[in-house]
């Protein structure tokens, strides 16, 4: 039985109205409307709301002891595993499964089908795990391992940082970023590897973006790598990006 149907089958066992039940969750009744139709899907915190009311667990309100559980970001919807203690898993994206990715993200049985593990030194919330592909992040190594947290408003990315953006255009990518998307909507993409140019994108390409937390590499870095940027570079890259900026908006304004 699908989620929308189970709702509404045991709102009705309980004689409440859509009204009566949106006031005991907290919610308007048109979004009640929307999860018994299908057209939607009520987030994890809810979902555990409503298996209160019914007198029940989670696990036997939806019939899976593996919840797929989906969060709203705008327009994307993210989809997360849950263990039986319904804590979040963490989802690992190998590289040969990143184009996969793209089209799956969204998609509940996708990320089921995704291998999961626990990291216990990580404090509670919402994380996966990408293998990173190439060199352009040295002294981080092609084939590790980067555990990012899920960011849901790309408004909070923080200049400097580095972040795993998942993108229609660009694919998977993990790079350092700096965020102008206040000023023009765009994101400046740079690389700690210096032969790596920065370059730009447009915010609406970000399908999902996870700020980086820890990693796991079977190599250990050169901490003497040539590739690697000192503070005073990235100072001057900070600096150098904001000239360029300013040098956008001045065209702009020449612009007939």
């Amino acid at each position: 039985m699908n989620l929308n149907d189970r709702i509404r089958q045991e709102r009705k066992k309980k004689g409440w109205t859509q009204d009566q039940f949106a006031q005991q969750l907290g919610i308007k009744r048109s979004l009640v409307g929307a999860y018994e139709e299908g057209r939607a899907e009520p987030r994890l915190e809810l979902i555990q709301k409503m298996a209160q009311l019914f007198d029940a667990s989670v696990d036997s309100f939806l019939g899976d002891r593996e919840l797929a559980a989906a969060y709203q970001r705008g327009s994307e919807v993210l989809v997360v595993t849950v263990d039986e203690h319904q804590r979040d898993n963490i989802e690992f994206v190998p590289a040969k499964a990143a184009a996969g990715y793209l089209n799956g993200y969204a998609d509940t049985e996708y990320v089921k089908e995704l291998p999961k593990f626990k990291l216990p030194v990580l404090p509670r919330g919402t994380y996966r795990a990408f293998e990173i592909n190439g060199d352009s992040m040295l002294p981080i190594l092609p084939g590790t391992v980067v555990i990012g947290e899920y960011v849901e408003d790309l408004r909070q990315l923080k200049n400097g940082k580095t972040y795993v953006l998942v993108t229609k255009r660009e694919g998977i990518v993990y790079k350092r970023v700096f965020n102008y998307l206040d000023e023009n909507g765009k994101l400046f993409l740079v690389s700690d590897n210096r032969q790596y140019a920065p370059f730009q994108l447009d915010g609406d390409e970000v399908l999902e973006a996870w700020a980086a937390k820890a990693y796991i590499s079977v190599q250990f870095p050169d901490v003497e790598s040539k590739h690697e940027f000192s503070k005073e570079q990235l100072t001057e890259m900070i600096l150098d990006l904001r000239q360029e900026i300013q040098q956008l908006r001045e065209d702009k304004k020449k612009s007939p």
